[in-house]
């Protein structure tokens, strides 16, 4: 007879199996905690009754980039579908999670509007980072680096490594590079202006397709950044959502 892991070691197990594929970012979050700052519509009681905690799967560095391109390189028709990367991510987590018999529902950020969970929220109350002035989150050692690529609802309390706690970075930060590095103005002291970031990479000859400029010049992280053909890849997602904000 199989039993379902337990409490203790489904974080311990979880890790291990992502962490070849690139996703070692690994942090949980209370759902009350959650649910206390968040809508009535991205409530976890409502979208998954019966969860008390949440396992918040990531990436910091280019790690799952290079594995994603590891498995493109294996299978190139892998590229052809609609969102390549998030359909590797989904793959990876599912028979992850499958493999090691934890008892959850698994959310992602791609599945938003209809699952309109907040990443960044549980990011935070995960412990894995603090909201800048770009608007994501930043890590104490990845800095803007990392990415929320799911999470697992689970039925029980469950504990991970806090690395972000009481870390706040942004507000004693002298430098600002990524204030002056931004082309659009639209990143100053009181965060991102995002209306004027979409108005600006509406243009036709957008100065931000192969990267965002202040992220790359913030201070924090600078040797995890993300390799330039990942920057790229992520901008030209990006970009028509942020023009369909301005219009």
């Amino acid at each position: 007879m199989t039993h379902p892991l337990s409490r203790i070691d489904a974080v311990g197990a979880l890790t291990a199996a992502l962490a070849p594929h690139g996703l070692d970012l690994i942090g949980t979050a209370a759902v009350p905690d959650y649910d206390a700052d968040v809508p009535d519509h991205a409530a976890l009681a409502r979208l998954v009754p019966g969860a008390r905690s949440v396992i918040v799967v990531g990436n910091g560095g280019g790690a799952f980039w290079g594995a994603f391109q590891a498995a493109c390189a294996r299978n190139p028709g892998r590229r052809e579908v609609a969102h390549p990367l998030d359909a590797f991510t989904r793959e990876v987590v599912d028979a992850a999670v499958a493999r090691v018999g934890i008892a959850g529902v698994v959310l992602y950020p791609f599945d938003f509007p209809a699952v309109p969970v907040s990443f960044v929220r549980l990011g935070e109350c995960a412990g894995l980072g603090r909201r800048s002035l770009l608007g994501v989150l930043l890590h104490p050692v990845y800095g803007p680096w990392i990415a929320l690529r799911a999470a697992v609802a689970v039925p029980d309390a469950v504990a991970a490594p806090r690395p972000a706690d009481g870390f706040d970075p942004c507000p004693g930060c002298v430098e600002r590079a990524c204030i002056a590095a931004c082309p659009a103005h639209a990143v100053s002291k009181v965060g991102w202006d995002v209306p004027r970031c979409a108005a600006f990479r509406a243009r036709d000859d957008d100065p931000c397709a192969a990267c965002c400029h202040a992220r790359v010049e913030c201070v924090i992280g600078r040797a995890h950044r993300y390799p330039p053909d990942a920057l790229a890849y992520h901008q030209g997602r990006a970009r028509p959502l942020l023009v369909a904000h301005a219009r």
